[in-house]
């Protein structure tokens, strides 16, 4: 299946994007959706509703004819096939004179329709600062999957062209059908093949060649821009070879052992959280403890005054917000 061209991964690079666009109206909708059947079929009248809120907002300023060319863009985004059949937990579109994207989000927001001079991106400014967010990639001999997402859900991300998502992308379409064809008989004649020079050899070699192309091509084009973890999630025997051909530093020693294609994206999701939560844990517990000894030599502060006179003042290295609390803990540019 190939990926919408206007869903796009959340990351900083499109935050920076979204708050470059000028050109108003600026129009943004936010919605919770669902996964599976029939709960989906509730999104595209949701959809509806938020396009009439936007109407009414758009007909207080534009005549009826720039109205709908400023709605256009979204009504043909979401008709596109599959689009409703391919959703997350939840969705955000972006949509100003000659730009639109749309986002699948890994919570599910609240509804929002605005129209304005400016993109309202806080609520996916507040979950790029989380520090629960993590990706996984489900890798098997022949394909991968790339999913971002927190402790309560996972939303697979549409790859970037260059990124090698199958044999055939590393290998080339002869050598990975040959390579198939191996594969599939070495479990029979493995015990014909134990020298140099054997079929399994030669699947060793082109699974090498594979895995080090995808650890190369994920950690250029999302590990790195992202910094968030990276869990591989794939067949006991895979791992080994995968951590031995990455050259990613944030690779999780710790995957998750288990066939991925065999899960859903919720069980998926919870294994995921299983291995990445004893280290998100041991990262806020270091984060708390620097703001407890910044705190004791008089350079850090919970007093909001404070720390709004050292934002401002560009004083302050790291800023924590409790999602129980209401007040902000800041801690010094060092």
């Amino acid at each position: 299946m190939q990926p919408n061209k206007n869903t796009h991964s959340l990351d900083k690079a499109l935050l920076q994007e979204l708050l470059a666009v000028s050109d108003s109206p600026c129009l943004s909708l936010y919605m919770p959706t669902h996964r599976s059947h029939p709960e989906n079929l509730q999104d595209p009248v949701r959809f509806k509703n938020l396009m009439k809120e936007l109407e009414e907002s758009l007909l207080r300023k534009y005549s009826n004819d720039e109205t709908k060319a400023h709605l256009a863009p979204l009504i043909e985004l979401t008709s596109e096939v599959d689009f409703w059949n391919r959703a997350a937990v939840g969705l955000a579109i972006f949509s100003a004179p000659g730009f639109i994207k749309a986002v699948k989000l890994a919570e599910a927001p609240k509804e929002i329709a605005m129209v304005a001079d400016s993109f309202h991106t806080k609520p996916i400014q507040y979950y790029l600062q989380s520090t629960e967010r993590f990706h996984v990639l489900a890798l098997n001999r022949h394909e991968i999957q790339l999913f971002e997402g927190n402790r309560h859900s996972l939303v697979e991300i549409d790859l970037h062209e260059e990124v090698t998502a199958t044999m055939t992308d590393a290998l080339g379409e002869e050598n990975a059908d040959e390579h198939l064809t191996v594969a599939s008989n070495v479990g029979t004649a493995s015990s014909m093949h134990h020298g140099h020079g054997s079929k399994k050899d030669e699947v060793d070699i082109d699974s090498e060649h594979y895995f080090r192309d995808v650890a190369e091509s994920i950690a250029l084009h999302y590990s790195k821009p992202s910094g968030l973890p990276l869990l591989l999630a794939a067949l006991p025997e895979y791992h080994h070879l995968f951590q031995k051909v990455s050259k990613n530093p944030l690779l999780v020693e710790e995957g998750i052992k288990v066939n991925p294609s065999t899960l859903t994206s919720e069980k998926l999701a919870e294994l995921a959280w299983e291995v990445i939560k004893p280290e998100f844990l041991r990262k806020q517990e270091q984060l708390i403890g620097r703001y407890n000894q910044s705190k004791a030599n008089g350079l850090g502060s919970e007093e909001i005054k404070e720390v709004a006179v050292a934002l401002v003042e560009g004083r302050v290295d790291t800023l924590i917000i409790e999602l129980t609390g209401l007040l902000p803990a800041a801690l010094p540019i060092w």
